[in-house]
């Protein structure tokens, strides 16, 4: 015969139950919604100099990488591969297949020829001119990935919504400017995601697609030393820290070896992926990942004394082993004058080493170190924000968060050094703001609704349900005890006994739940009031910055005249045009291209 307790919270469980997966599937939808919204703010938001201009493709470069994309497109890949253009560097030539990192233009040749076959008929330029607003929205959704393994869904979402807008991603990602960077972001980002859902996970399907991520990062942009030498210190970080795990191997060890290989088959790297000073950090902790979980193994299968004996062994033939490669490495490199690194390498881990050696990298301006007004043109409040993220991380410190912090630190410095990197620190920031912002609204939004008339018995309930340590009111735990003391007058004699056991076995709700922090209503009110406006100055400052700083083409010059009016500088296109109707094909332009 069943309790009368069981048979009132029978149905009781079942409708929190199904309450429970009707809310998370309304929040799936929700979620879904907001992520598609972000998106179309991600594209949109860069088309402005396609509505100011016209759909032209900005700069010198991008024009260079758009005549790649012709060629591929016409031709086919296996012509662009083997293709020596004559009319670039004249009269050295240039061998195009094995000098450029092909990832932005076989992505744009792909989306062509997919468009073109669907019968929908779009130029090369056009699709040239499109790619990086389609790829930044690709970066904001997987910036929501990303966040989401680290921190869950809320702080996800407020970071894909922060990137979508992020002036120092928008400069380099405007309709137009069709450049590497297009489409490496998206990749670093994406990169990121799976080596983090790998690690959370331990599955290897994840790490297949982080080194064939890893891959098209390799394709894309010469960046991808950033991710080479970044994991691997996460992975040396855990392993000091004392938090290996099979999970970290499964997310490691693959990387290096179809990683490796995969980036070996791109023709700009090559060797180089072996070679270079910038690729051993990965082998090194390659090797001392593999110690550590031979070490691990023989714990697991031997006794306490037998285990010293052994793992002094193994960590003996680890060292030597070590030492023996650091030595085999020293040997390669002592034999390069800058010792196996590039020159921007070099620059970044000395930045006073490129105005002493290399005058020619020194002398761009996007090599140049930034000023501080350039992060709060770029990065805007989010600067404030990232210490807050970086402590929310520390609450508590996993895996993922640590990663994160990581990545923070690292990107800092390289933007530091160079201003085009604060292209990198940009995700960093928006992955840490997004973070903070949720952190903050969470627990502001929590104590309005603790404190709203009401509306405080249900706060309980539903945290309850989510799984979460819930708010507890003195009133709240007052009521508990009345409710189980009348339960317990209630039962029949016979089932009295195991109903007192029963009772006896179950906690009080004072000691299991924690008490979270509830802050004062009018407290929370203004500081929610104050992260809107925040929120509102950063969207406005994004928007003025993708309108008027970023998106006018270094190709059309525009001035205002006294009156207001705008006058348009269209020299270059008019220049160029004139050559092509007044010179023969064969004929020789000579062009001097000012690197300073």
């Amino acid at each position: 015969m069943a309790s009368p307790e069981s048979t009132i919270n029978g149905p009781t469980k079942a409708a929190g139950a199904d309450s429970k997966s009707l809310r998370n599937a309304f929040g799936g939808v929700i979620a879904f919604i907001i992520l598609v919204l972000i998106g179309v703010l991600a594209f949109s938001i860069r088309l402005f100099s396609v509505i100011k201009y016209e759909s032209v493709i900005h700069e010198f470069d991008p024009y260079f990488n758009y005549r790649v994309t012709q060629f591929l497109s016409k031709n086919g890949i296996y012509d662009f591969w083997n293709w020596f253009d004559d009319r670039t560097w004249y009269p050295l030539g240039r061998v195009i297949g094995g000098t450029v990192y092909p990832g932005l233009t076989l992505t744009a040749g792909t989306i062509w020829k997919v468009v073109n076959s669907l019968n929908i008929p779009l130029s090369v330029e056009t699709v040239c001119v499109f790619t990086a607003p389609i790829f930044s929205a690709f970066a904001s959704w997987a910036a929501y990935l990303l966040t989401k393994e680290v921190k869950g869904p809320g702080a996800g979402l407020t970071a894909a919504a922060l990137l979508a807008m992020v002036p120092s991603y928008i400069s380099r990602s405007v309709a137009g400017s069709y450049d590497n960077e297009a489409v490496a972001i998206f990749a670093l980002v994406f990169t990121f995601y799976l080596y983090i859902k790998t690690l959370n996970t331990g599955s290897l399907f994840y790490a297949t697609l982080n080194a064939l991520a890893y891959f098209y990062m390799v394709c894309s942009w010469g960046g991808y030393t950033f991710i080479i030498n970044l994991i691997p210190m996460h992975v040396l970080l855990c392993i000091v820290t004392g938090r290996y795990s099979s999970r970290l191997y499964i997310a490691y060890a693959p990387l290096v070896v179809l990683g490796t290989l995969l980036a070996a088959l791109v023709p700009v790297v090559g060797f180089n992926a072996v070679l270079t000073s910038e690729h051993f950090a990965s082998f090194l902790v390659f090797i001392i990942i593999h110690v550590v979980a031979l070490a691990y193994y023989i714990k697991g299968i031997l006794s306490p004394k037998m285990f010293k004996v052994a793992v002094t062994l193994v960590v003996s033939v680890g060292l030597a082993v070590c030492c023996a490669v650091i030595a085999i490495l020293i040997a390669v490199v002592a034999s390069s004058p800058t010792k196996g690194w590039s020159g921007r390498s070099l620059t970044l881990l000395d930045p006073t080493y490129a105005s002493k050696y290399i005058p020619i990298i020194a002398s761009v301006s996007e090599h140049q170190p930034p000023t501080w007004p350039s992060y709060f043109m770029d990065i805007n409040v989010l600067a404030f924000l990232v210490p807050a993220g970086i402590i929310a991380c520390f609450m508590p410190l996993s895996d993922s968060s640590s990663f994160v912090i990581l990545y923070i630190v690292t990107s800092v410095y390289f933007s530091g050094v160079m201003v085009r990197l604060m292209l990198v620190l940009a995700p960093a920031a928006c992955i840490l703001s997004g973070i903070a912002l949720s952190e903050a609204f969470n627990v502001l939004t929590r104590s309005i609704k603790f404190q709203l008339p009401g509306i405080a018995g249900n706060s309980t309930v539903a945290s309850e349900e989510n799984g979460s340590s819930s708010v507890v009111a003195p009133s709240d735990v007052s009521k508990t005890e009345k409710t189980e003391e009348v339960a317990k007058e209630k039962p029949v004699k016979k089932n009295r006994k195991k109903e007192k056991e029963n009772v006896e076995k179950k906690p009080t709700p004072s000691k299991t739940e924690r008490r979270l922090l509830v802050l004062p209503l009018e407290a929370s009110v203004i500081a929610v009031l104050l992260l809107v406006l925040l929120g509102a100055f950063y969207v406005v400052h994004c928007v003025w910055a993708a309108a008027e700083a970023y998106s006018a083409p270094s190709i059309v010059l525009t001035s205002q005249s006294n009156d207001g009016g705008l006058h348009v500088f269209d020299d270059f296109r008019e220049a160029y045009s004139w050559l092509s109707h007044n010179t023969d094909v064969d004929d020789k332009v000579a062009s001097w291209w000012d690197y300073g």
